[in-house]
């Protein structure tokens, strides 16, 4: 009950409710995306995806948990490559400004338009004509000619006459003006269109899958008018279809200052309320798995600090630590990710055998989570005094000389260093330390080699630092 109200309390939070409006939004915007350029069934089977890993998580399902986990990473940028033109096409939309609005809704452009359009279709005449939207197009279109006149019947029949130079590309329509002509479009990369259309239908569809423009399509060879808008195609218009479709498209955009806001279809509507079902839906489960509360066991590394000056830590210590804890389940799995160290302070220590309890106090966990054992749950350390002792240098030779070659003698240099040794009884029989190693296959003359020190990790130079070593070998036959 008290777990219910405190959910309930976070859910009506000013956090949550913008959680929600910014999921739901960026659902709604990469539905509307991806159902325009036909990728909506990958986008599905991502969905259903993401629905197999809620309900995993909400049954404990640790297989598919632990594909998930193991798989998530590399299919993020999986997706970030596949789904890159459609991620563009959902930031450009996001930031698109409105275009410049008309003073009055000029029908007389429109018809226009239709008539010029029905009459190049009845002479078999090829055409595309656009009107952009929100969205630019400036960079989904190359090539063309700057026209910025005003629209006539003899002058758009006279772009797409056979023998102009420009009749193969698209009239750009913006304002009450033509811009451009000669204009090629982006080609089409689904496949919606069957193959028998041509060149000009697959561009008017490339254009209507990435941006928001009407495109207006003459077929040279079927002499009939198509409507190309948010990646459908309207084929066999008659002026009528045309001029509405004008009318619709100018009105949603905003064009005309006179006009009241666009109505919202009861088809945009559905996918709005469905696109926060969908966000509230995941906020809810995703918080109630979070919540769980939960037990696991995570190894972890003991960090050691320093000791003082005149102490070293002898014998073996252990490097890691099974924790045993318990908290809501998102914490446990960023601990489980990024896993905490225990800290043991030996500056605080004095010499001799010591044993330290492991508490939540070596450990910082976050403020949910709690400690419930260890293993081990204790340490034994010991802290032995320092002296300072002289020890040999000895070079570390490893295998054999190539043919009959013999070592004549071998030289070290320096030949010693001066150390900090723990006073212990193991520490006193230990007079020399090594090189590292010095294989003698890969020798075949006189050399000298440089090597560093090696040396127990309580055995420390007393200069901070081991010297760098030169062995000189001198071979004979």
């Amino acid at each position: 009950m008290g777990q219910s109200i405190a959910l309930a309390y976070e859910f009506f939070s000013w956090r949550a409710v913008l959680d929600v409006l910014l999921v739901s939004a960026g659902l709604f915007f990469l539905y509307r995306t991806l159902l325009r350029l036909g990728t909506w069934k990958i986008m599905a089977g991502i969905l259903l995806a993401l629905v197999v890993f809620i309900l995993s998580n909400a049954l404990d399902l640790k297989g598919i948990e632990w594909i998930y986990q193991n798989v998530s990473h590399v299919a993020v940028l999986g997706l970030i490559v596949i789904f890159q033109p459609e991620l563009r096409k959902v930031l450009e939309k996001a930031v698109s400004v409105p275009p410049h609005r008309l003073k009055d809704q000029d029908t007389e452009l429109q018809s226009l338009i239709a008539e010029s359009l029905v009459k190049l279709a009845r002479e078999h005449c090829g055409a595309i004509l656009v009107f952009p939207g929100r969205e630019p197009i400036k960079d989904k279109i190359s090539g063309g000619y700057q026209l910025n006149a005003v629209p006539s019947l003899p002058l758009i029949l006279s772009i797409f006459d056979p023998n102009s130079p420009g009749h193969d590309g698209a009239v750009i329509i913006e304002g009450n003006k033509l811009t451009q002509f000669g204009v090629r479009l982006p080609m089409s990369q689904s496949a919606r269109l069957s193959e028998e259309y041509g060149t000009r239908h697959h561009a008017a569809m490339g254009l209507a899958e990435q941006t928001d423009a009407l495109t207006l399509v003459v077929s040279e060879e079927r002499g009939k008018v198509s409507i190309f808008t948010n990646g459908t195609m309207q084929p066999g218009v008659n002026a009528d279809d045309i001029t509405r479709a004008i009318v619709e498209h100018q009105q949603q955009m905003g064009f005309f200052l006179g006009e009241t806001a666009p109505k919202i279809s009861k088809r945009t509507l559905l996918q709005v309320v469905a696109s926060l079902v969908i966000a509230v839906a995941f906020w809810s489960t995703l918080m109630v798995s979070q919540r769980e509360v939960v037990e696991r066991i995570l190894p972890v590394s003991i960090d050691y600090t320093s000791p003082t000056e005149d102490l070293a830590l002898v014998g073996e210590k252990a490097t890691e630590v099974k924790l045993h804890v318990t908290g809501p389940k998102s914490d446990i799995d960023i601990l489980a990710i990024n896993p905490p160290s225990v800290k043991i302070d030996l500056s605080k220590m004095a010499k001799g055998t010591q044993t330290i309890i492991i508490t939540s106090e070596n450990i910082r966990l976050p403020k949910g989570v709690t400690l419930l054992d260890a293993s081990p749950q204790q340490l034994k350390l010991t802290l032995a005094a320092m002296t300072e002792k002289n020890m040999a240098i000895t070079p570390q030779i490893i295998g054999k000389l190539p043919g009959n070659l013999k070592i004549k003698k071998i030289t070290v240099t320096p030949d010693s260093v001066l150390v900090n040794v723990p006073v212990t009884r193991e520490a006193k029989n230990i007079d020399e330390v090594l090189t590292t190693p010095i294989y003698l296959e890969s020798i075949s003359t006189d050399s000298k080699l440089f090597c560093k020190v090696i040396a127990r990790p309580s055995i420390q130079p007393v200069a901070k630092r081991w010297p760098d070593v030169e062995v000189s070998i001198e071979l004979k036959e």
